[in-house]
């Protein structure tokens, strides 16, 4: 799957379970004199505001990457300065309940894509869910996509860096039978992949 289709996928997912979002692709940043630019950017009102700021990696990026260091510098440049941009700055809000951004960073459900993520597992494990931008409270995660061959509204992921860690047992039931991912699981080196 190329980054294009990802895309796609989570402009059509966003626009099907969510009222008026407002959604950017390739949304350029420009904070403290770094530049950048997110895959997907999107402003939800829950009623609060709530970002979120897409980082999608498919087979392409991942053998162009010199290794999982080169993709999480790069997700953490995104998360450090997308936000200090005046354009996309988060405000503090005193009824806020949960987090004011998600940073989010997901693979394609590839072969390539599982083999990366499986390979360097504990680098990715060891991204904080939780985190601050200034005042702000954010959420983050390093996560497989799933449900991207169904309806738009089935779009989902799999964290890697939440509570059920690549590859454990718990991470192993919630892949949906029959998906792309749990066919690149299976296509995987059983060294690296361990399946019940």
């Amino acid at each position: 799957m190329r980054e294009d289709d990802l895309a796609t996928r989570i402009v059509d997912h966003y626009e099907a379970v969510h009222d008026d979002p407002e959604i950017r692709l390739e949304e350029p940043y420009d904070a403290e004199g770094r530049r950048g630019v997110v895959d997907v950017y999107v402003r939800l009102r829950t009623p609060e505001r709530v970002d979120h700021v897409v980082e999608l990696k498919s087979d392409a990026a991942v053998r162009r990457a010199t290794g999982a260091n080169e993709v999480l510098r790069q997700y953490r440049r995104m998360e450090r300065y997308f936000h200090a941009d005046e354009t996309h700055r988060l405000r503090p809000k005193l009824d806020r309940t949960g987090p004011g951004a998600r940073y989010l960073l997901f693979f394609a459900p590839t072969p390539t894509c599982v083999h990366h993520v499986a390979t360097h597992r504990t680098l990715y494990a060891s991204v904080d869910p939780t985190g601050t931008a200034g005042d702000v409270p954010i959420a983050r995660t390093v996560g497989l996509l799933t449900g991207v061959d169904g309806a738009p509204a089935d779009l989902g992921y799999l964290s890697v860096n939440g509570d059920a860690p690549f590859g454990s047992a718990a991470f192993l039931e919630s892949v949906p039978e029959g998906s792309r991912l749990a066919e690149s699981l299976r296509a995987v080196d059983d060294d690296l992949v361990e399946l019940p």
